[in-house]
Formats: structure tokens, C-alpha cells, sequence
């Protein structure tokens, strides 16, 4: 379990300098993860390395979202005066999303028929 926070906190921290020299542009979190997800997709890292520690830290996820909903009740005011548009932002951004989700699918699968009627 150690070796796995370790590999963890190496690429978070990693991303964290990827993330400075390139001015933030991309937060650090995101680019550690996704170098994670990369040293785990082309076998650099065994994932049997981080499995348990994935697996405690996803089953205690809620406990990394008190520190988010803490610092959102310190600004209650600011939301609450731009409540409407937070609705209307998230709501569009999910009609978005649902939309976007659904034309790549429908877009693979007929790529996933195309391919399929080319080897009978």
C-alpha cells in the first residue's frame, strides 16, 4: 500500500511540475493523472503496484469533497447572488455533454459496423 501512495503522490507531483512550467495553464492534478493513467496503460508501472491504494481512496472519496463544500459555504453569499446562472451553467453544460457523449457513440458504433462488415 505504501508503493502505491508513493507512485501516486509521484505523479501528482510530477503533473504539480508539468503543471508550473507550462504557467498552470492545466492543473497539476489532472496532468499527474493522466501521466499516471499513461505509465498504467503502456505497462511502466505494474497497476497491481497502486490497486489497493486506488481502491481506499476511491472507497473514501466523499472525504476529498469536505474541503470543496467547506470552501463553497465560505463564498454562500456570492452564490446565492449568482444562483440563477450557476442552474443555467450547469444546466447547459450537461445538455452539452449528454449531446456530445451521444453523438460519439453513435458515430463509433457505425464505425464498429463498418469494420465488422469488412471481415465476413
Amino acid at each position: 500500500m505504501i508503493k502505491g501512495f508513493f507512485f501516486i503522490l509521484l505523479f501528482y507531483f510530477l503533473g504539480q511540475l508539468v503543471s508550473l512550467l507550462i504557467h498552470g495553464f492545466i492543473p497539476g492534478s489532472v496532468i499527474g493523472m493522466i501521466l499516471l493513467f499513461l505509465a498504467l496503460f503502456f505497462k511502466v508501472i505494474n497497476p497491481e503496484n497502486v490497486r489497493t491504494t486506488a481502491t481506499v481512496i476511491t472507497k473514501n472519496m466523499a472525504v476529498f469533497f469536505v474541503p470543496a463544500a467547506v470552501g463553497l459555504m465560505a463564498y454562500i453569499e456570492i452564490v446565492s447572488r449568482n444562483f440563477l446562472a450557476i442552474i443555467v451553467g450547469i444546466a447547459i453544460s450537461t445538455i452539452l455533454t449528454i449531446v456530445t457523449v451521444a453523438l460519439v457513440q453513435e458515430r463509433m458504433e457505425k464505425r464498429g459496423k463498418k469494420g465488422d462488415t469488412a471481415h465476413e
